[in-house]
């Protein structure tokens, strides 16, 4: 089958079954609205490539008996006493900042461009993220 294209709201709710079908099979899938156009895309097929094009460059620093977790360039960091428990708090510090993101931060310059990570961030697990930060992700 071919990609699915539909020119209105009304016409992709009239094939809402054929939308997901197709997106769910990897197929392109879009909807127009207004002068706009959204694609629909299977969860776990956009979260695994976005996992792939969005490396976390994640870094890692044992000080004073601990571990410290940072990602450079973004306002986000963590530590624990254990290097599980630091990346177990950069994952909750990452949610925190997606939040953010979505309420605020998403129209600020020095942050529209984290699109994609908050995409990630809101599509994984906690296991999913902690992987993604180790470098584990698969």
């Amino acid at each position: 089958m071919s990609a699915v294209h539909f020119e209105s709201c009304t016409e992709a709710r009239a094939h809402l079954k054929d939308l997901l079908d197709a997106a769910e099979e990897g197929r392109v899938a879009t909807v127009r609205r207004d002068s706009g156009r959204a694609a629909v895309v299977d969860v776990e097929r956009l979260r695994r490539y976005l996992a792939l094009v969005c490396p976390s460059k994640t870094e890692v620093v044992s000080e004073a008996g601990g571990w410290s977790v940072f990602i450079p360039g973004l306002p986000v960091a963590a530590d624990g006493t254990s290097f599980d428990e630091a990346i177990a708090e950069m994952v909750q510090a990452l949610r925190e900042y997606a939040d953010d993101w979505q309420d605020r931060l998403r129209t600020a310059p020095n942050h529209q461009e984290h699109w994609g990570l908050v995409q990630l961030v809101s599509l994984s697990d906690d296991e999913q993220l902690a992987a993604w930060l180790v470098g584990a992700e698969r």
